[in-house]
């Protein structure tokens, strides 16, 4: 068992509030989605608020700004999970829901945690700040696209 785990943040601006006709296909399956993720192989921790889920958790300006929180035994158990479960269908239809990402600003961040140390959303931020300032990922914040290993084994995974 690894001594490492791989915490995952992301954030997207909602186009409509939640209780939009034009959100509930989104609203609808957070539940659906969710219980695929917890019961995914190598999924160890999600955030929830008081919904259960993240709606209510603010993360920066604004009530139109959603979070996905989780902690994974891996890279590649989070890479099955977004691509290659139903989760990739709500993925695919992302701009229905969220506006596009701002230009050269990060939605999403990766970085290694001890097991067993769940991360807060203060950890989040500083590592989407870090991923921002640098430019580019780096062992310390990291993306699907450029990949790192645990500070045990910080090869480049991809």
């Amino acid at each position: 068992m690894s001594v490492w785990h791989v915490a995952q943040f992301n954030w997207a601006q909602a186009r409509f509030p939640l209780s939009d006709p034009q959100m509930a296909d989104f609203v609808d399956n957070l539940d659906v989605l969710n219980r695929l993720g917890d019961e995914s192989p190598g999924c160890v921790w999600r955030h929830r608020d008081d919904t259960g889920t993240s709606v209510n958790t603010r993360f920066g300006e604004g009530d139109d700004v959603l979070v996905n929180f989780t902690v994974w035994t891996s890279v590649e158990a989070l890479w099955e999970y977004t691509y290659k479960s139903g989760h990739v269908d709500f993925l695919r239809r992302r701009r229905e829901w969220f506006h596009a990402p701002p230009d050269n600003e990060p939605i999403s961040v990766m970085w290694w945690i001890p097991a067993g140390t769940p991360p807060t959303l203060d950890d989040a931020r500083q590592r989407l700040d870090l991923l921002a300032e640098r430019g580019e990922p780096t062992v310390d914040a990291f993306t699907f696209r450029k990949r790192f290993g645990p500070p045990d084994q910080p090869g480049l995974e991809d």
